[in-house]
């Protein structure tokens, strides 16, 4: 495995990535198929996942013209209430949004037109939300590709995609502000997940090219979350094509899952240090056709009141 080599200090705060414990159950939420709807699974220690309600669905997409669910990212925010947002079409101009107090009841569902004021916006894949407690915004944050923008460098690119992060901030989901930039590595790049650690972000992300093929996840830094960031560094995942990135800290171990989605898998990668990686997608279970989700932790007293009914 490639070493990275970080320009960014990792430091203790009140920003870091909450250490779990003995006291948590760490959740996953995905989806199957095309799109299919909302799927959880638990597991105690990180490796070996259990699905919940027989692995049928919890929440059925109904927004947009594709009404797609893939790519659900769920954080819990103020007052312990549960916002998720996923991908709700291959091509519109918006993402998917609903919320909840205990991750079975949900919200009516929301359309949020993230890219309305452009009109040769062409997708809004794999959104993601991380909140900012300094500003007490949510940050959502989302691959686009804008025909013409940048310098289509990789002309072997699936149907002349050719993707940026962009963001946009709120406070109550009601009210956005205006759509920016997050992150231009100077290639095709989706998937971002960023999680705050010491007195930073960082960012992990999906090299996009495909010719020559790349299709693996780096990281990025940045002293704050709306940037800048750094320079994406070596791959932390292997030879395989890896898309999804969802990371955790459990025991001091930085766990990255991802799905190998060429594999039909799920596969990890861990690190103590955030420098030197180790692959252990041999020794992980997920459901049998997981797709790009992410894993979050609940405490122990949560799961049983919400979740454990749906044990099979």
């Amino acid at each position: 495995m490639k070493r990275l080599f970080l320009s960014f200090v990792v430091c203790s705060s009140v920003f870091s990535a909450p250490a779990q414990n003995n006291d948590s159950v760490y959740l996953f939420c995905y989806f199957k198929g095309n799109g299919d709807g909302l799927h959880y699974a638990f597991s105690e220690d990180g490796y070996y996942w259990k699905t919940l309600l027989n692995d049928t669905v919890m929440l059925k997409p109904t927004v947009a013209k594709d009404k797609l669910f893939r790519d659900p990212s769920i954080i819990r925010g103020v007052n312990g209430i549960f916002h998720m947002v996923w991908t709700v079409s291959w091509n519109d101009r918006g993402i998917g949004y609903a919320s909840s107090s205990d991750l079975i009841h949900w919200s009516g569902q929301q359309f949020i037109p993230v890219m309305p004021h452009e009109d040769s916006a062409r997708n809004c894949w794999a959104p993601e939300i991380t909140y900012e407690a300094k500003k007490k915004n949510y940050f959502i944050y989302w691959a686009s590709t804008i025909s013409g923008r940048f310098p289509q460098r990789d002309i072997a690119a699936e149907s002349g995609y050719n993707h940026r992060i962009y963001y946009v901030t709120t406070k109550d989901f009601r009210t956005f502000s205006e759509t920016r930039l997050l992150y231009d590595p100077g290639f095709s790049v989706i998937d971002a997940s960023i999680v705050a650690e010491g007195k930073g972000y960082i960012m992990f992300l999906k090299n996009e090219t495909r010719y020559p093929v790349e299709k693996n996840i780096r990281i990025a830094t940045s002293k704050k979350l709306a940037g800048p960031y750094s320079k994406a560094g070596e791959p932390i995942t292997g030879k395989y094509w890896a898309e999804g990135p969802s990371a955790i800290k459990i025991k001091g171990q930085w766990l990255v899952y991802f799905d190998k989605y060429r594999d039909h898998r799920y596969g990890a990668v861990i690190s103590p240090d955030l420098i030197h990686w180790t692959d252990i997608s041999d020794k992980i279970q997920f459901p049998p056709g997981a797709r790009h989700g992410m894993v979050f932790a609940v405490s122990r007293d949560e799961f049983q009141k919400w979740l454990s009914p749906y044990i099979e």
